[in-house]
């Protein structure tokens, strides 16, 4: 993810665009800085319990294998956000150095691939489990679910690490440093012969990351549940339209979380200086954080048993911390149920 250096392009704008967006620019800096704020404390809370609940409190299965680690995506993200409103509120003032620039733009970018991945492979785990039921019989294992994990760790980390090599702090001649992509690993930031490569390799990874970032997952995830559906509804096997209503949900939870980004990428790639880059970074902002803090729990509530699950232990926790005379048949008929 680009939002550390996110109105570095607004700072160049034309006298017109500047007087028309004089009112916008801090408002809309000021309400990314909260709602990341924001989103780094409820993510944090939510996400750990859930991935306490998935690890501790429920068999390990290729389903809870899957979204234990879509969740981690969620959770290592939300860990790296207040870094980035505290330079949003400080006009894109990056004071934590090169190392960090480097390393926090790259575990985004981490996170961004492995949800988008891991979101794929559980529809194509739907898919297979509906339409393959006795292969998935066969094959379908929690060590073939590892393996699964394994491989999109490896292919987001592989994706992400370019970033790690071109982010870099910049001065500019105000003294102001900025976290920022050197596409050309050039400290040339003027020459107009670098500007045009850095031009061209953005341009090259903004089409790379679009593609494999979202067309081809949002494909997949749309094959998926269509597939899922025909085939159940042609089974007679649902009695009710919430399990399409869930399917319909998550496509469109995915459409609506991602696309406000990638446009606002691609804004920057053309260098737009416009209104609609401000409006379009406060969407992306709201989109983002939305899809890490409440799309778990869109997946608590699709899953009675986590659900159930979760609800027990959660008491047992309330109840183990603050009553000192809490029995310990209690909490082992409490994990036994759970």
């Amino acid at each position: 993810m680009d939002l550390i250096n996110s109105t570095d392009y607004l700072i160049n704008a034309s006298t017109l665009v500047r007087n028309s967006t004089q009112f916008l620019a801090p408002a809309s800096k000021m309400i990314t800085a909260i709602t990341l704020f924001i989103s780094t404390i409820i993510g944090t809370i939510t996400n750990g319990l859930y991935l306490w609940v998935l690890r501790y409190k429920m068999k390990q299965t290729v389903n809870t294998l899957l979204f234990f680690h879509l969740i981690l995506s969620y959770f290592i993200s939300t860990l790296i956000i207040p870094f980035i409103a505290t330079s949003q509120l400080q006009d894109n003032h990056w004071h934590f150095g090169t190392a960090l620039c480097k390393v926090f733009n790259s575990i985004l970018s981490l996170g961004m691939f492995t949800s988008v991945f891991f979101l794929s492979a559980i529809s194509l785990d739907r898919y297979l489990l509906t339409l393959h039921p006795v292969w998935s019989q066969q094959h379908r294992t929690p060590r073939w679910a590892s393996s699964i994990i394994l491989g999109v760790w490896i292919s987001a980390a592989a994706l992400s690490m370019p970033y790690l090599i071109f982010r870099e702090t910049h001065h500019d001649h105000k003294g102001k440093v900025t976290c920022r992509n050197n596409y050309a690993v050039s400290t040339n930031w003027e020459s107009k012969e670098m500007q045009t490569l850095r031009q061209w390799i953005h341009a090259a990874f903004y089409i790379s990351r679009f593609l494999l970032g979202f067309l081809l997952p949002f494909f997949i995830i749309i094959f998926c549940y269509e597939r899922v559906a025909s085939k159940v509804k042609e089974r007679g096997l649902f009695k009710s339209s919430k399990p399409f209503k869930v399917m319909m949900t998550a496509i469109v939870s995915f459409f609506v979380c991602w696309m406000p980004y990638h446009i606002y990428q691609g804004l920057i790639l053309i260098k737009s200086q416009s209104l609609l880059l401000e409006l379009t970074l406060i969407f992306t902002v709201l989109t983002t954080s939305f899809n890490a803090i409440f799309s778990p729990t869109l997946y608590l509530f699709i899953g009675e048993n986590f659900k159930k699950v979760f609800r027990k232990s959660i008491l047992a926790l309330f109840e183990s911390t603050f009553s000192e005379d809490y029995s310990a048949e209690r909490t082992q008929n409490l994990n036994s149920g759970a």
